[in-house]
């Protein structure tokens, strides 16, 4: 018993230094996979060729459970071109999905209208609500270029909801999630923009209004 019991432990210590060899070999090119589906997303998000600096490292991050979609802070990727803001690229989350939330990437000029929106995570419906993909269709092309004003207040919306944007056949649940999401990423934007871009890289929060800049009533 002894013998097995002590065969059993060298072959557990075994297992546990293979694991731990084979996730230090993988874990760098796991990293350089995630960078790269970043950059290819981001770019799929901002103006082409409208910016200068590092997108990836002038991030922030901030909170607001209300138009972001999630209670957990959320990365907001800041693109400048000669130090001037050209573009913010919001990671917020549409948490009504039908089969739970999905993760958006939602670009936004600097003038507020919309570079792009691309779905990063989902687990909608294969054939119906995963045509928000845009390898599977050019729906979610359709939001460059609007913005707050376009479509007007209130055609924010999928056509059911007598809004703008079309549904799909059987699925109106997940274009309703990120329209929804989309329009308050813009809200959360125009609310924020001067904080946005003023907050130094790696910052967690919006700073304050300094004094004498308050709105007045």
């Amino acid at each position: 018993m002894r013998r097995a019991a002590g065969l059993l432990a060298g072959f557990a210590v075994l297992g546990a230094v293979l694991v731990a060899l084979t996730w230090e070999s993988t874990a760098e090119r796991i990293a350089a996979n995630e960078q790269d589906f970043l950059l290819r997303s981001l770019a799929d998000v901002l103006p082409a060729d409208g910016y200068d600096n590092a997108v990836h490292e002038d991030a922030i991050t901030v909170t607001d459970p209300e138009l972001l979609g999630t209670p957990e802070p959320v990365t907001v990727y800041r693109a400048r071109r000669d130090g001037k803001p050209v573009a913010a690229v919001l990671t917020p989350t549409a948490p009504a999905g039908y089969s739970g939330p999905i993760r958006l990437l939602v670009g936004i000029r600097a003038d507020g209208t919309l570079g792009g929106v691309r779905v990063v995570s989902h687990r909608e419906t294969p054939g119906l609500g995963d045509k928000i993909e845009v390898e599977r269709n050019d729906w979610i092309r359709g939001f460059k270029g609007r913005s707050l004003q376009d479509p007007r207040p209130g055609r924010w919306a999928v056509q059911r909801d007598g809004g703008v944007f079309d549904q799909f056949t059987g699925a109106t649940i997940t274009p309703r999630a990120v329209v929804s999401a989309v329009r308050d990423a813009l809200i959360y934007f125009d609310r924020n923009r001067d904080a946005l871009f003023a907050a130094p890289a790696g910052a967690a929060g919006l700073p304050s209004p300094a004094a004498g800049d308050e709105e007045e009533e």
